[in-house]
């Protein structure tokens, strides 16, 4: 017979696997996702935008809100200053920024120039303007017309900004079908 401090250490041992084969056969309840609190600082972006429809523009800002809000909330509290955000704008969300589109397009137009006071930077696609007949003249005062969109967004990504191309599309369930 093993001695005393031998035993123990065997039913010690016996203990642990027999509770490590009780927990495995069991399903084990589940703990809850985990928040993770990332360090966010002073970040830089290019959001290019390339709808395919003018009347996406709407759900494409809200990529911005999505961005900037938690950023400007605690804990991080920045400012726009602390961040470096430009929109590149090249596709059909064009007309949105048409000075005689103001009226059809007015939400967006207030959301875009509510960004634009707050820092954000709207660039429009030179090539694009003249592909719809547009000049400088004909767009808001917030919009700056760059050379080219696909020459705008290389420099930019070559000066360690982030690309978020925002994917807007047709919304087919709303949340409580899919739930």
């Amino acid at each position: 017979m093993p001695s005393h401090p031998v035993r123990q250490s065997l039913l010690a041992v016996s203990a642990a696997l027999l509770l490590a084969l009780l927990a495995v056969s069991q399903p084990a309840a589940r703990a809850e996702a985990r928040f993770v609190q990332t360090p966010y600082e002073n970040p830089r972006v290019l959001f290019d935008f390339f709808l395919d429809d003018p009347a996406k523009m709407g759900t494409a800002l809200y990529w911005i809100r999505s961005f900037m809000n938690p950023l400007v909330e605690a804990p991080y509290s920045l400012f726009a200053e602390d961040m470096s955000v430009i929109v590149v704008l090249h596709g059909t969300e064009i007309v949105t920024v048409a000075k005689k589109n103001e009226t059809r397009y007015e939400e967006v137009v207030q959301r875009m120039r509510y960004y634009a006071d707050q820092g954000v930077k709207f660039k429009i696609c030179g090539l694009a303007l003249q592909d719809y007949g547009y000049t400088r003249a004909d767009l808001q005062d917030f919009i700056e017309v760059t050379p080219s969109a696909i020459t705008e967004l290389v420099h930019w990504q070559n000066r360690g900004y982030a690309l978020v191309t925002p994917v807007v599309t047709e919304k087919r369930f709303s949340i409580e079908q899919i739930r």
